[in-house]
């Protein structure tokens, strides 16, 4: 008896193992029936019936990073380029992706190789340098439309290198060089360029300047000249308006005759003095003329004061 249930309780044991499976999450299992598909057992507890079912098949459901050995391809100019990418991608349909292919993972990175070989060999091996969305694109575009029946969704293609010969290696970094310095000359001729045009654009202005400071110390100049020489007009018009003023007063006009003659004497006087040779005048009756004008108004100057 003992034996008997020891018999029962391991196949007991058996029969739970065989029947109770729990799923992890982001995980499908596919459950065959007598050899045949029967279901896609989901994240959980499923039960399966012992020895009629079993799980020929488990998927995960996560983004799966898949590298792609790299490979020399050749470009439309006959160039060789290694390239080297990773392929990332997501099984979507656990069924067909145990049913629709062999091997689902091989079968995507002969593909990947293959559209690669493809998209380079319409390029020109500068275009494959700057066109990398582009060859990125065109690989998933076609590894998407063959997947399809694989269960499989091809998310994204990457380019990790692209790798020349090195004799190209070394043409490309001669041109490279050969290029910066052609932009180091013309940023120097540009430099000089510029400190040229800002050295005359001062010069230029600097001269403006001289030139409105002259202009406006000339104007200045003249300005002060005219009000010097309106001053000097102002006050000789107004000493010959005093003196005419003068001269209409009583006795005025033998002031003046009076004021001639001593002029006339004092200029007679420092001619004698100053010089050895005395200047006589031509018409000496003029000079006596003029003395005796003078006495006489002296004569009837001092007649006149006493009786003021």
């Amino acid at each position: 008896m003992e034996i008997v249930a020891l018999v029962l309780l391991f196949v007991a044991i058996v029969f739970i193992v065989q029947s109770v499976k729990v799923v992890p999450q982001q995980n499908a299992w596919v459950v065959e029936r007598l050899g045949k598909y029967h279901a896609t057992l989901t994240p959980g507890l499923n039960i399966l019936v012992p020895f009629v079912d079993r799980l020929a098949y488990k998927h995960s459901l996560k983004e799966i990073p898949l590298d792609v050995p790299s490979q020399v391809c050749i470009t439309k100019d006959n160039t060789q380029l290694t390239v080297d990418g990773i392929l990332y991608f997501q099984v979507t349909d656990a069924m067909r992706a145990s049913y629709g292919s062999s091997n689902y993972i091989v079968a995507i990175t002969q593909l990947a190789q293959t559209t690669l070989r493809s998209v380079i060999g319409r390029m020109e091996l500068d275009r494959t340098f700057e066109e990398r969305d582009v060859i990125n694109s065109s690989v998933v575009q076609a590894l998407d439309e063959a997947a399809l029946n694989w269960g499989v969704k091809v998310l994204r293609y990457e380019i990790k290198d692209l790798t020349p010969p090195a004799e190209i290696l070394r043409s490309m970094q001669a041109q490279i060089t050969a290029e910066r310095e052609k932009r180091a000359l013309i940023a120097a001729s540009e430099g000089r360029r510029q400190e040229q045009i800002n050295i005359a654009t001062g010069e230029r202005e600097a001269a403006i300047a001289r030139s409105e400071g002259e202009k406006q110390a000339e104007i200045n100049k003249a300005q002060g000249e005219a009000a010097a020489i309106l001053a000097v007009a102002e006050a000789s018009a107004d000493a010959i308006r005093q003196i005419a003023s003068a001269i209409q007063q009583p006795g005025g006009g033998d002031a003046v005759q009076l004021k001639v003659a001593e002029k006339a004497v004092e200029a007679f006087s420092q001619l004698a003095q100053k010089n050895n040779t005395m200047i006589v005048p031509a018409n000496m009756s003029e000079v006596s003329g003029l003395i005796g004008t003078a006495m006489s108004l002296i004569k009837n100057e001092k007649l006149v004061q006493p009786g003021r």
